[in-house]
């Protein structure tokens, strides 16, 4: 799903936090002429497609581009992942929206580098091993350009279960090693740990 509109509602898809987060808003434009470009790349790959001309941005687009441009002065929509489909998938998808990186709009693939809420520590504490040994192995993954080693990292990683009960909050790293090619430079422009095993880390690719 793509969302194709001129301004973007901010949707509170969470429960149990502070009254302040549901009255947080971010109203950011849209782009329904970039929405059916994507649209377009996609089902050129072999993607089923569907334009949602409603949908605003959930809070897994409005929380980091809260911080990123906090004056929601950037047009944005949103593409969803499939939490049922794995990571070749996400990386296939990356790779059908690459050709968007030459027409100046940025790819943003927002989730977490570690997520399983009933782990968490909200007293906080150091960082448990398992979010450390699980973190370190995918980021050295990403340094040596091991795609096959991502693309199987249940598998392959320390504590990868662990780490991630499910998919679907380390699915958007994929999409976005598939846009980046195979060639791509990495940064790290952030790593952090919270509550003893959430990792919010984000990366630059170019």
């Amino acid at each position: 799903m793509v969302n194709a509109v001129t301004l973007n509602q901010t949707i509170h898809d969470f429960g149990g936090f502070a009254r302040e987060l549901f009255e947080v808003q971010y109203r950011a434009k849209g782009s329904p002429e970039v929405a059916k470009l994507t649209a377009k790349l996609l089902e050129e790959g072999g993607f089923s497609t569907v334009i949602d001309n409603v949908r605003g941005l959930d809070h897994g687009a409005w929380v980091p581009l809260k911080l990123m441009y906090p004056d929601a002065d950037i047009p944005v929509l949103q593409l969803s992942v499939q939490s049922h489909l794995g990571p070749k998938h996400h990386f296939d998808l990356g790779r059908a929206i690459a050709p968007l990186r030459k027409k100046n709009i940025a790819i943003i693939a927002s989730g977490s580098f570690t997520h399983n809420l009933r782990e968490i520590a909200w007293g906080g504490g150091e960082e448990e091993t398992w979010s450390k040994e699980f973190s370190a192995w995918f980021d050295n993954a990403l340094k040596a350009h091991a795609v096959d080693d991502l693309l199987n990292y249940r598998r392959l990683a320390p504590f990868a279960e662990k780490n991630h009960p499910s998919d679907e909050h380390l699915l958007p790293i994929f999409v976005a090693l598939g846009a980046a090619g195979e060639s791509y430079e990495l940064e790290r422009l952030h790593s952090s740990a919270t509550f003893g095993s959430l990792r919010m880390d984000a990366y630059s690719f170019s």
